[in-house]
């Protein structure tokens, strides 16, 4: 082996000593080719795994179908990504000690099923819902949701879910609608980003059309029309809305049976106001259009004028002088005069005219009146040959062969929308005499009463507008055919009309919070009513995932639950504060350790709501926890957490802690050289301490333990003995020491001399250096004489007296 590979292979050998086979990622021999694998799931990859060192002891990979290669640098691995939890580590054996390895990262994806519908339906011109469900999706957080509107994005979703395998999410989309969103296409996008490395799977999509449903509108709702007298006239009804309107007519206010968009006037001869109504479920609206006739001016031709005179009062008096009978009755009129000239007096008519009789009376009879225009008249001629008559007043009526109810539009009613009810009187004479009146669960809702002067049997349609509310489903609609000729003409009552009224759901009954039990409350005991027509279906929802109604909740499922409720009127949402109560549970330790003098901290706190009143006990009693914990408070003790729903205990040991304490001092020792000496050392503490002595170490001292204190042995003691000897206690609370001073007795002074022994050579050789130094700072500086000063004008210069320097 060449030494700097005998040098890679050790040093590799001390980085690895004691990390139990795990190669550190700088030295690490081995290389996967790829690195790391995404990849859909099931499906097969191959992966090489290249070693940089060639001596090794063999190379395989962790899967059992591996076998180990020993003479080649690399091993190949190909196998199926399945289970979900598939791994694959290539390893190498260094050596008998020690082997390297490197895991295969594995991300295993698979495409999701992606549907969409519509929790609003049908949609309105208000906010609806969308829910895009996207199931068996792996790894969901890679995962991410986009929303589109006609193809631009508009929101998207992500997902924090870190499982590895296939889940099922949903995402919501709340949007605001218009009737300009009519035929607007939302789509959901599921796609999967698994990195720049990765592959990029198809985004798999739904798409879905909305219909807005909007109440009618008109661009104008008025019009003016104008023609000449007899020309044909179109009047159009163009309101917008969806689903389609349905059309009514009314002429002056008087209904027409036309249900058409487009109304044809033929040969109009007189200004009218046409009024076109369009309704659908949602609403309803109205168009008035003015027709204005031009009238043609002719010539009226002559017509002779006969101008009445005046006469006298005429003398005949009628009994009865009304007269009111039902077709194919008797009706008899009894003619009478008091004028004492009356020549003679009879009756003229079409069916039951008299011969000219004898004053003072005459009767006129018909056993079966059936003569519709009949107007019998009674003549009197006086003597001074004047005549004059007078006509009865008779009403001959039929009451109607049917009575009947029907609404104009064979369609369930929607609340809110006005809806027509037709009432069909068939046969009924005469109709100026007819009233209609509507009436519901007994009380009058409308009237109406005829101007035709027809006097034969017609057939009339009187109409109610009605706008209903829920509070109209099952109602009963009676119309009442009623002749206004007197208390004996019967009133003809059609069969009741059941209303069927449909209307938008609404949650009746259901607070906007609640409490319920852990696992004994179930959303379907929430005291809500769901009402609506058609029944509406209800959905609920807990932070926007479908709820199953017939499970228990638990403490974690606590929150705001949202009930959506949809039928083919409407959809609405109401939403519930749910709280679940639960009773008292501990998960505490069953052992606690505190310290001496510290504050209690109720560490120990149990779960529970209503939170738990917790008591304390200990010995069976019931105490108060102190202030702060004594040594003396240890022991066990019970805890009772109690709600109303229920109680739990828990036993716990609380263990005070405190610093080791000596129960002595420092204090000192003598011995006599060559004697044995002994002394223990011992502390109170929680942990028991630890117990250690500190002196110089010597042949002839040792230590010993006995119990739990720890003892020092001198045997046969010298002067090396002397000295201080110190015990220190430790536990994890804190640290104590004392000192044992020992001393030998008898040898002070001798051990005075040895001392001065080993210093007096020490000072003399320092003495010496001194004075070394000082001589040669002297000659540095020289010496001088100084002589008394020479009479004026003398030379003589100053010397020096030392050796070697100027004179």
């Amino acid at each position: 082996m060449p030494p700097l590979r005998m040098l890679h292979l050790l040093m590799l050998m001390a980085l690895l000593c004691g990390v139990d086979a795990t190669c550190p990622t700088e030295n690490n021999p081995l290389v996967l080719d790829p690195p790391e694998v995404i990849a859909e799931y099931g499906s097969w990859v191959t992966v090489n795994c290249t070693s940089s060192y060639e001596e090794h002891e063999g190379m395989y990979w962790s899967n059992e179908e591996s076998t180990m290669t020993v003479d080649e640098k690399f091993i190949s691995w190909t196998g199926q990504l399945s289970p979900w939890n598939v791994t694959a580590k290539c390893i190498i054996n260094m050596n008998d000690s020690f082997e390297c390895s490197k895991d295969l990262r594995i991300t295993l994806y698979k495409n999701p099923e992606v549907t969409l519908f519509s929790l609003s339906d049908p949609v309105v011109e208000t906010e609806f819902v969308l829910q895009c469900n996207v199931d068996d999706v792996a790894p969901v957080q890679n995962l991410t949701v986009k929303w589109y509107k006609d193809n631009v994005m508009i929101q998207t979703d992500s997902f924090l879910n870190t499982t590895k395998t296939p889940v099922s999410e949903s995402s919501l989309l709340s949007v605001n609608v218009s009737r300009g969103d009519n035929g607007a296409t939302f789509r959901c996008e599921a796609q999967m980003d698994l990195g720049p490395n990765g592959p990029k799977p198809p985004p798999i999509s739904e798409t879905i059309v909305i219909s807005v449903h909007y109440a009618p509108e008109f661009s104008n709702n008025t019009l003016d029309v104008y023609l000449t007298e007899g020309d044909d006239v179109t009047l159009s009804c163009d309101a917008e809305g969806y689903p389609p309107p349905h059309f009514h007519w009314t002429r002056d206010g008087v209904n027409m049976m036309e249900n058409t968009q487009n109304l044809n006037v033929t040969q109009g001869n007189v200004s009218a106001t046409y009024t076109c109504t369009a309704s659908n479920p949602l609403g309803r609206t109205n168009k008035s259009i003015f027709i204005h006739v031009k009238q043609l001016v002719m010539r009226a031709p002559a017509v002779a004028v006969t101008t009445a005179v005046p006469g006298e009062v005429c003398p005949l008096t009628l009994t009865p002088g009304e007269v009111v009978v039902r077709f194919g009755d008797r009706a008899s009129v009894n003619c009478s005069t008091s004028a004492p000239d009356a020549l003679g007096m009879g009756w003229e008519a079409s069916v039951g005219g008299t011969k000219f009789g004898n004053p003072p009376f005459v009767i006129w009879t018909v056993e079966k009146l059936q003569a519709w225009s009949i107007k019998p008249k009674c003549n009197i001629t006086l003597r001074n040959n004047k005549q004059c008559s007078t006509v009865p007043n008779i009403t001959l009526y039929k009451t109607p062969d049917a009575v009947s109810v029907s609404a104009v539009t064979p369609v369930p009613m929607v609340e809110g929308v006005q809806y027509l009810l037709r009432c069909d009187i068939i046969s009924v004479a005469p109709v100026r005499s007819l009233r209609v009146t509507w009436s519901m669960g007994g009380e009058i809702q409308g009237e109406e009463r005829f101007n035709d002067t027809s006097a034969t049997p017609v057939n009339k349609t009187a109409f109610l507008r009605v706008t209903p509310t829920r509070v109209h489903h099952g109602k009963l609609f009676t119309c009442n055919a009623e002749l206004h000729l007197g208390p004996k003409v019967p009133t003809n009552s059609s069969k009741p009309y059941t209303a069927v009224v449909h209307y938008k759901p609404m949650m009746q009954d259901c607070p906007s919070t609640f409490t319920g039990v852990e696992n004994n409350f179930r959303l379907e005991m929430l005291p809500c009513q769901a009402d609506g027509n058609p029944p509406p279906t209800v959905h609920w929802y807990h932070e926007g995932k479908l709820v199953n109604l017939s499970e228990p909740l638990s403490r974690d499922h606590s929150g705001k639950y949202t009930a959506a409720l949809f039928n083919e009127v409407s959809s609405t949402n109401t939403s519930v504060d749910i709280t679940i109560e639960y009773g008292p549970s501990f998960t505490c330790d069953g052992r606690y350790e505190v310290r001496e003098n510290e504050e209690v901290r109720m560490e120990c706190k149990p779960k529970g709501l209503p939170a738990p009143k917790i008591t304390w006990f200990k010995d069976g009693e019931v105490m108060v926890p102190p202030p702060s914990w004594r040594r003396r408070n240890s022991g066990k003790y019970v805890l009772k957490a109690t709600n109303p729903h229920g109680t739990a205990n828990h036993t716990l040991d609380l263990d005070v802690l405190f610093a080791p304490e000596f129960r002595e001092g420092n204090y000192s020792k003598e011995v006599t050289p060559g004697h044995n000496v002994s002394f223990a050392c011992s502390a109170e503490g929680n942990p028991i301490p630890e117990i250690q002595w500190k002196f110089s170490a010597v042949k002839n001292a040792r230590e010993t333990t006995g119990g739990r204190q720890k003892n020092v042995i001198v045997t046969g003691a010298t002067s090396t003995n002397a000295g201080v000897y110190i015990c220190v206690a430790t536990n994890k609370v804190g640290s104590v020491s004392r000192s044992v001073t020992l001393r030998m007795r008898g040898r002070s002074g001798l051990i005075r001399i040895v001392w001065w022994l080993l210093i007096l050579p020490f000072l003399i050789l320092l003495l010496i250096v001194v004075i070394t130094i000082c001589k040669r700072r002297k000659k540095k500086h020289g010496q001088y004489s100084f002589i008394p000063a020479a009479k004026e004008g003398s030379d003589i210069p100053l010397t020096t007296t030392s050796g070697g320097d100027k004179a």
